[in-house]
């Protein structure tokens, strides 16, 4: 029996996975909670040693009772874009800058003038975006030019977490991908847009494989951990490719849609026959863990953060049944919450309209509306959004005859329903749990030799439910719903903007 151990750095929280390789199933899961800090308006932020404090204590207590001679290797995921500085003896600067980080809107608007919208396409595959690392280390050129001088390294946060487990820096394809800094043809980093930015080349650690063994791990983690020094570390990957390996989603035709924080379409993408990575400017074309591939990531920023940020509201934080509650509530009202929508521009919004100052709006709010209507109107808010990023995303990599659900909102039944029933398409829920995690213990497993191939990894692995088919009276009342969701950012866009700015 050879064990894996897979750790996932999410936004909400912190996840460690103990996997059984040959039977291909998780043994224990531990998570760890943490909060995002929001300094000033608009800011988000964490503290790294958080992260590795977090995983530390999921690690132990799954690696509890177990033979820890058996553990083969360490694989870890992470959510992706976040900026971590590193002084010269490894120590963080300042606390991280997160993905959900919307403070370099000037600083977007400035990199977009250093280079055409074309060659970012070309070159990186996407726009910059707030709370993408080249929009935050310019931002910090601007605002805290002194910390940046001091800077040594610039670590994606889970290869910070990777870097406290082996003392050794580095980072890989799927995730260097996010930062818009990054060649997506060649898997380096872009002198170019790093040189013609004017960041210092000598901050961006080593490109390894996603499957690689970046080092085994040090004396002092391996003490705390109760594991031989080194156990060989694998580089891992960014948490959307995490999760697609997981569920096996590696090739054209097969798609995920994930409600985790944020909530995220997957397709498999390939370069058409000219060697051209077509694009769009509100999604991304970033490097799949798979070698020698891409994938189209949409992406909406307040998904399963919509859901958290009503039960925070209701002051549910420490019912451990919220969610549970929260889902009997949607099921008991009728689709379309009795006249009520919710647009879940919480944090801004990426996919379609690369809107940091776009903002959350309940609208048709009446005397007769209660929780369970508020439930309701978010899942189905964050839906219709995850609709638009699925329509933009088959629109550039081929429509899916396979879509998975996966993350925390794959776990309601009722929200699985809707989004069948929005998308208008038969869905799947993964039956895995945690799969960030799983797909990171998958590579670690491909690089320890436990599987000789990540395709082999990837297709024992995967588990999905019974398929989940749009009702037809629900269908046709979703997409006159859907025109009206369509239809109010433009109405209210400009409102949204006066209103932020006003807090700015």
């Amino acid at each position: 029996m050879s064990y894996l151990l897979g750790i996932d750095v999410g936004t909400s929280s912190l996840k460690t996975a103990l996997f059984d390789a040959e039977r291909a199933e998780v043994v224990a899961v531990a998570a760890e909670e943490y909060a995002v800090q929001q300094p000033f308006s608009g800011a988000a932020e964490q503290f790294p040693e958080i992260w590795w404090q977090a995983a530390l204590n999921t690690a132990r207590r799954v690696l509890h009772g177990a033979d820890r001679a058996r553990v083969r290797g360490i694989g870890l995921s992470g959510q992706m874009h976040g900026t971590v500085l590193l002084d010269a003896a490894g120590q963080p600067l300042r606390p991280a800058i997160i993905w959900a980080d919307g403070r370099s809107s000037a600083q977007v608007e400035r990199l977009l003038s250093a280079f055409s919208a074309e060659a970012w396409l070309e070159i990186a595959g996407t726009l910059p975006a707030t709370g993408f690392m080249a929009a935050t280390l310019m931002w910090l050129a601007e605002r805290e030019p002194a910390l940046l001088e001091r800077a040594q390294c610039v670590l994606l946060p889970k290869d910070y977490v990777r870097f406290r487990l082996t003392g050794a820096l580095g980072s890989e394809p799927s995730d260097a991908a996010s930062t818009a800094l990054f060649d997506i043809r060649t898997s380096c980093w872009s002198d170019r847009l790093i040189e013609g930015l004017g960041l210092p080349r000598a901050l961006f650690p080593a490109i390894y494989g996603s499957a690689e063994a970046v080092a085994g791990l040090c004396a002092e983690a391996a003490e705390q951990l109760g594991l031989p020094v080194g156990l060989p570390v694998v580089a891992g990957c960014a948490d959307q490719a995490a999760q697609a390996l997981a569920n096996n989603v590696l090739t054209r035709g097969t798609a995920s849609v994930t409600i985790g924080s944020g909530g995220q379409v997957f397709v498999p993408h390939a370069p058409d026959g000219q060697g051209v990575l077509a694009t769009d400017v509100s999604v991304h074309v970033f490097n799949h863990a798979a070698a020698e591939q891409w994938y189209v990531l949409g992406a909406i920023l307040s998904a399963g953060l919509s859901l958290r940020w009503l039960r925070n509201m209701l002051g549910w934080t420490d019912d451990p049944s919220a969610y549970e509650r929260l889902s009997a509530a949607a099921e008991s009202v009728p689709c379309g919450a009795a006249g009520l929508l919710f647009l879940p521009y919480l944090l801004g919004e990426r996919t379609p309209h690369r809107d940091p100052k776009a903002r959350g709006v309940f609208i048709g709010l009446s005397y007769q509306h209660a929780v369970a209507h508020m439930a309701r109107a978010v899942m189905e808010g964050v839906a219709f959004a995850l609709r638009q990023a699925l329509e933009v995303s088959f629109g550039l990599a081929g429509s899916a005859e396979q879509v998975i659900l996966s993350g925390g909102g794959a776990q309601s039944a009722v929200w699985r329903q809707i989004q069948a029933d929005i998308y208008g398409i038969p869905l799947r829920a993964s039956l895995l749990k945690e799969q960030a995690c799983v797909g990171a213990a998958l590579l670690a497993g491909v690089g320890c030799g436990v599987y000789t191939s990540l395709a082999e990894a990837c297709a024992a692995a995967a588990r999905s439910g019974d398929l989940i088919a749009p009702d037809p009276a629900r269908r046709e009342f979703y997409e006159a719903r859907y025109r009206q969701f369509r239809a109010l950012y433009a109405r209210l866009s400009q409102d949204m903007h006066e209103l932020a700015e006003s807090t700015d």
